[in-house]
């Protein structure tokens, strides 16, 4: 956590989303139906789910933070980056946009 105490960056584009697409066959198995849209849907996932990982490291850095600022008060002072913190990591799947599946119960390891 070397850049605890840089300013936090924040991107100033955004990637369009795109629609899951599926695998050939039905068991999921074999080649996509367009590989191009599959490969984009996967790469769609990996995004959200670093922008989940970033999101949940960022808030931790602010209650890290607020630990070291308050020392022996921190359990009157930091209520709310703990809150913040805790909200979105007891969030299934911290937030992520999953897309529609055929089998909802299926999540492709996410």
């Amino acid at each position: 956590m070397t850049d605890m105490y840089d300013e936090k960056k924040v991107p100033e584009f955004s990637l369009p989303p795109y629609p899951h697409e599926e695998h050939g066959s039905e068991d999921g198995l074999g080649r996509a139906k367009d590989p191009v849209k599959y490969l984009q849907s996967i790469e769609q996932r990996a995004r959200e789910r670093q922008v989940a990982y970033e999101t949940v490291r960022l808030l931790r850095r602010d209650v890290i933070e607020c630990y070291r600022r308050e020392g022996v008060n921190h359990y009157e002072n930091c209520k709310g980056p703990v809150e913040a913190y805790a909200r979105v990591v007891l969030k299934q799947d911290i937030g992520q946009v999953h897309p529609e599946y055929k089998d909802e119960g299926k999540k492709y390891g996410y």
